[in-house]
């Protein structure tokens, strides 16, 4: 519940995130067809993004018009962003709300050729078994021969203690300013992020809101292993190709 928690709460600011939300919706978009194709031929593949957000990586993968893309999110107000961001761009995407750790029942027990869950959406699992457990029902998600690609952030010299600030910098949005930052208190395998978002209107009075969520510190060695286990084969991380390391591997 904590992390749909801060999800819905920064639903309609996340896009404040990024200096340029289109551009980098549409250069993630670029970036994850390219690697995809890598390893699958060309033609219109069905892909299930089972952390979509507000869809920075669906529509992305959408606008290039070689995806029938399924999206679903634990976020509520996350998916209903997505489906209006979508309609906007003229984009058709089968947005629905849902815990990934029920994909399979959820999509009606549907296979896909390409099954995504990017910007570190795993490590908000607790522990090696959750995770476990969702990589196996990505893989029940999965076409034989498909493809499971997940980014993450790279935790292999993680500090395991203290308190970090990063800043995501300055925007001016609708008439506003607002200062965005993230404080991360670091403690063993476990660490708490406080998302702080200033918003200020130019009243004198500006509003601080939070949203706060956990992540496990988990490595993508680690993740490897837990999609090996899960059934999948040739997984490999690839780096120098997306924002975070991608790990991706097929299912035999």
């Amino acid at each position: 519940m904590s992390v749909r928690r801060f999800y819905d709460d920064l639903t309609e600011y996340y896009h404040l995130i990024y200096t340029d939300w289109e551009a980098s919706l549409r250069r993630q978009g670029k970036q994850l067809n390219e690697i995809v194709r890598r390893f699958q031929a060309d033609g219109a593949l069905d892909l299930l993004d089972a952390a979509c957000g507000i869809g920075t990586q669906s529509i992305g993968l959408a606008l290039s018009g070689e995806y029938r893309v399924t999206g679903s999110d634990l976020s509520p107000a996350s998916v209903e962003r997505a489906r209006r961001e979508a309609a906007a761009r003229g984009v058709e995407i089968d947005f629905s709300a849902a815990d990934m750790r029920h994909a399979f029942a959820h999509h009606g027990q549907r296979q896909f050729d390409v099954v995504i869950a990017c910007d570190n959406a795993l490590p908000h699992l607790p522990d090696d078994g959750t995770i476990a457990e969702v990589f196996s029902e990505l893989y029940r998600c999965t076409k034989n021969g498909g493809l499971c690609l997940i980014s993450v952030r790279d935790y292999a010299n993680f500090p395991i203690s203290g308190t970090e600030v990063h800043p995501y910098g300055v925007r001016e949005y609708g008439g506003k300013r607002y200062v965005l930052l993230q404080v991360w208190d670091l403690a063993g395998k476990m660490y708490n992020t406080d998302f702080y978002l200033i918003e200020d209107d130019r009243s004198g009075r500006p509003v601080t809101r939070l949203a706060s969520t956990m992540y496990y510190v988990i490595t993508t060695d680690r993740l490897a292993e837990l999609m090996r286990e899960a059934g999948f084969c040739q997984v490999q991380r690839l780096d120098d190709v997306y924002f975070q390391p991608v790990l991706i591997g097929t299912k035999s």
